[in-house]
């Protein structure tokens, strides 16, 4: 009997996928469980490494993906009763992250579980410092019972090293009228249908992309415009909490900045966070903004 379904998206993920892979059936303490990967239109090495592997591969163009839709049928390959999400570029970082993450689904309550993701070797400031906020050492049971002062974190959620239980998946799937954020959507429907969702740092992955602060600004901007379509932007302490967070990033940009050997580093991460602040700000009111202004402003199109 599996214990649970693994589902990897890929594209062009040859430098990764060989180790993400290696990484999945090197765990230790768990039964059987099945891995499909589902790619969309990789020109690269991905799919003769992932064929190495004793796995499920299936295929779709590139202009067939769709965040939701695409995680929607990966699940729905599947039969384990965990549904587990792994990005083609996360690393699990211990032979015990299956275990661990899939053992919270011991209490019947929790709906869904997220792990830790840890920046690669080499980051940026900026990824170090998000992480050290988003994702900490402390396990978290987010409740719909009580918000637990968590603010913004309430809703937070990652299939980038994530697992869903099955039957919780198919009473709520992953919203596609939605072409970003799926993963925070889907928190928000499982949250609100009564199910706990855990955060547990002992699953971590290592995982990061770099962003410049142009990049940074647009993604911002599309989350700014997530929150608000969500309605999680008012619910009780976003924005005291996000602002927060942003003022103690900035807090350590700015000491970073007065230290010699890291003037330049420092320097980056605070164009970046500014970045991110005026992306957020301004996406919080895209209302105001003429369409071919948001057009150019969305990272991923959220107003074609």
């Amino acid at each position: 009997m599996l214990d649970c379904s693994i589902s990897i998206l890929t594209k062009n993920e040859g430098r990764n996928i060989g180790s993400c892979l290696e990484a999945i059936f090197a765990q230790k303490g768990v039964g059987e469980f099945e891995v499909i990967l589902v790619d969309s239109g990789s020109t690269d090495a991905t799919l003769e490494i992932a064929r190495g592997y004793p796995i499920r591969i299936e295929q779709i163009p590139a202009h067939e993906f769709h965040h939701a839709r695409t995680r929607n049928w990966a699940a729905s390959l599947g039969k384990g009763p965990i549904v587990v999400n792994l990005s083609g570029d996360a690393i699990p970082a211990s032979d015990t992250w299956l275990h661990t993450l899939l053992d919270n689904f011991s209490d019947p309550g929790v709906g869904a579980a997220y792990g830790r993701q840890l920046p690669k070797p080499g980051s940026t400031t900026e990824r170090y410092d998000t992480f050290d906020r988003v994702y900490g050492e402390q396990r978290i049971v987010k409740d719909p019972g009580h918000r637990n002062g968590l603010g913004y974190r309430f809703y937070h959620f990652s299939d980038v090293n994530s697992a869903i239980r099955r039957s919780v998946w198919e009473e709520n799937p992953y919203p596609e009228d939605l072409k970003m954020f799926e993963d925070l959507a889907i928190a928000k429907r499982i949250l609100d249908a009564g199910w706990k969702i855990v955060y547990e740092p002992k699953a971590p992955v290592f995982h990061s992309h770099e962003y410049s602060a142009k990049q940074l600004f647009k993604r911002y901007f599309d989350i700014g415009y997530t929150l608000k379509e969500l309605q999680i932007w008012d619910a009780p302490g976003t924005r005291s909490t996000m602002f927060r967070d942003f003022r103690t990033v900035l807090g350590k940009q700015f000491t970073r900045a007065k230290n010699g050997g890291s003037q330049r580093k420092g320097g980056a991460g605070l164009g970046q966070s500014f970045a991110k602040s005026a992306g957020l700000l301004l996406g919080l009111n895209q209302r105001f903004l003429p369409l071919a202004l948001k057009r150019r402003l969305s990272s991923y199109g959220a107003f074609e």
